[in-house]
């Protein structure tokens, strides 16, 4: 085993969306640090001391399972990246030169206030896969506890204060290990756990999470990339592999494929669910860190802020002030390129792929004779039997069911939504037998028991079933 970074090359691609997990709501608009949002941080992949985490029922590892089908001796390349929380006072210089805490200092351009930052770690390795078997390997890291200071000049060039950074003490370990699964395939099952293990434990009494955070690996995730092979998708995995992806346990993180599309030999195992290769939007003119594609919003808003607000955000954070720059000096052709985007009609209109081949003549259209066309539609009033919601009844299980009737709701698994699960098992009165023009049926019920029920029947919304999603309890 060697600790040698894998090539830049390999997760390139995967890194800008990794960056994206990174630092996924590090600081929201609008990126002041008295901003309420900005108050309660560090919500993603958050590795606490085992201590705390066992106290507090927060988690001290994350396991990442997936299968990969290696070719000849492959080799497995491992980055974990995480954020190391490092607390920020600032102080103000006094005339016999000493310093003090101060909530605020002000400058011409910003206004300096106490911060978590984030600084960036990295932890890099790479194996064989042989080496990998059995108890596989393990890589223990440590970053020290550190402290360092920065001056504060004016706009004179004048030291006026400074800003001291600390830097608590972490530790962990990555565990590597790979089974290979019997069948007609060579493949593996990847088992990748990290773990916090700092020995830090909480002071007695003390239950105040800004205190872990600074000894936690934040926003955890992991890079896999394999030499030569490929890894299976756990969405979308072959036929013959989906028992064994099933079997996979991914404990607060989720792997998919990244990189370049078509290839698969590189995951991003994220506490953030994202699909198979995600992407960041390509008119993104810079990170603004709430979310992927909505930076036209946050730059027009961003760039409506008073200046004393962006004075605030400038003494936030760097990346706030990067933020707060970019929306200043942003060419109206960038931002009119953020007004949306057609993804669907890239692959159609992409001038290195041409247009499809199209038959030198079209087909003619057929006879009037040919064509279907119906008796009557499927709606005639002069019909004697046009659908009547209110008088229509169907059967089920061989009892009568119209306007009136109790059904018991069982709603399917494959075509509701998660709201009507919640009906499960509930009684509810049939109020109208709906046809529509495909054929189907459709039953409109309220749930017997609720208070809105009168509202519904007035305003005419209700809850729409199929005939196989309920039970007859009685014909009314």
């Amino acid at each position: 085993m060697t600790t040698t970074a894998a090539p830049d090359s390999r997760f390139a691609t995967a890194r800008q969306v990794a960056d994206a997990v990174l630092f996924e709501g590090y600081v929201l608009y609008p990126y002041r640090a008295s901003a309420a949002k900005n108050r309660l941080r560090w919500q993603f992949g958050v590795l606490v001391p085992p201590a705390w985490g066992a106290a507090h029922e927060e988690h001290a590892h994350l396991q990442t399972e997936i299968l990969m089908e290696p070719k000849g001796a492959a080799r497995l390349a491992v980055e974990l990246r995480f954020l190391h929380a490092q607390r920020r006072t600032v102080q103000r210089a006094l005339a016999d030169g000493t310093f003090t805490d101060v909530p605020e200092l002000h400058l011409a351009d910003r206004v300096l206030v106490p911060w978590d930052e984030g600084s960036e770690e990295r932890v890099e390795l790479s194996a064989d896969v042989a080496e990998l078997a059995g108890e596989g390997v393990s890589l223990p890291f440590r970053r020290p506890a550190r402290e360092t200071t920065e001056p504060v000049l004016d706009a004179e060039g004048r030291p006026v204060g400074r800003l001291v950074r600390r830097t608590e003490e972490v530790e962990g370990v990555v565990r590597l290990r790979a089974t290979e699964l019997g069948g007609a395939y060579r493949v593996f099952k990847l088992t990748a756990i990290v773990e916090n293990t700092s020995p830090w434990t909480p002071p007695e009494g003390a239950a105040d999470r800004d205190a872990a955070l600074p000894r936690s690996l934040v926003a955890a995730h992991l890079l896999l990339g394999l030499s030569a092979g490929s890894f299976l998708s756990m969405t979308d995995p072959p036929e013959w592999a989906r028992e064994a992806v099933a079997s996979c346990a991914n404990r607060h993180t989720w792997p998919v494929l990244a990189g370049e599309p078509g290839r698969a030999d590189v995951v991003l195992s994220s506490p953030i669910i994202l699909e198979d290769h995600p992407a960041i939007a390509p008119e993104s003119a810079g990170a603004m860190y709430d979310a992927t594609e909505i930076d036209e919003i946050l730059a027009l808003r961003t760039a409506a802020l008073t200046d004393r607000e962006k004075r605030e955000a400038r003494g936030t954070d760097a990346r706030a002030a990067a933020v707060i720059d970019l929306a200043d000096t942003m060419p109206p052709e960038v931002l009119e390129r953020l007004h949306g985007a057609v993804r669907a009609l890239r692959e159609i209109t992409d001038p290195g792929g041409g247009p499809p081949d199209l038959p030198e003549t079209l087909p003619e259209l057929p006879d009037q004779g040919t064509v279907f066309r119906p008796d009557t539609p499927w709606w005639d009033p002069a019909r004697e039997d046009t659908a009547d919601p209110a008088r229509d009844r169907i059967v089920i299980d061989g009892v009568h069911v119209g306007v009136g009737s109790r059904v018991l709701l069982r709603p399917g698994l494959r075509r509701t939504d998660a709201q009507d699960l919640f009906l499960q098992g509930m009684a509810a009165r049939v109020e109208a037998v709906l046809h529509d023009v495909d054929g189907g049926v459709h039953l409109a019920v309220t749930v017997e028991g609720d208070p809105g029920a009168d509202i519904r029947r007035e305003q005419g919304r209700f809850l729409y079933f199929q005939p196989d999603e309920v039970t007859p309890l009685e014909d009314a």
